[in-house]
């Protein structure tokens, strides 16, 4: 199975955070999963923690491509297509990560690991 980390559930699989679901949880720690990070959640926790809004152990370079290595997670590049893609998109949500995230999930057939009650709103498989 391939999955794709929404931001927050990235964040809370590398803090042990007790708000992520018991499948999210299972999901990741399959090894025969295919789970992956979008450079859209990389910059979002970049930009994130340079505003002071995201607090980490070291800066958003070096944790994030330790807790990738470390839990064996895949990149996910974004490409023009996903980018061009938000476009087709009903204007349901307006977080412009989520809906590139969204874009990314329907165009490479990946689900999404995520809570946000807002995605659900589109057409987009969802695990939690």
């Amino acid at each position: 199975m391939k999955a794709l980390l929404d931001t927050h559930t990235f964040l809370w699989w590398n803090l042990d955070d007790a708000r992520l679901s018991m499948k999210a949880r299972q999901v990741i720690a399959d090894a025969n999963n295919d789970i992956f990070l979008s450079a859209a959640s990389a910059w979002e926790i970049a930009i994130k923690t340079a505003r002071g809004r995201l607090k980490l152990p070291e800066n958003p370079e070096h944790y994030v491509s330790k807790r990738m290595a470390y839990h064996r997670l895949l990149p996910l590049p974004v490409q023009l297509s996903h980018a061009l893609h938000v476009f087709s998109l009903p204007d349901l949500h307006q977080d412009l990560f989520d809906r590139l995230l969204i874009a990314q999930s329907q165009l490479e057939g990946i689900p999404l690991l995520t809570n946000k009650a807002e995605i659900s709103r589109y057409e987009v498989e969802i695990i939690w």
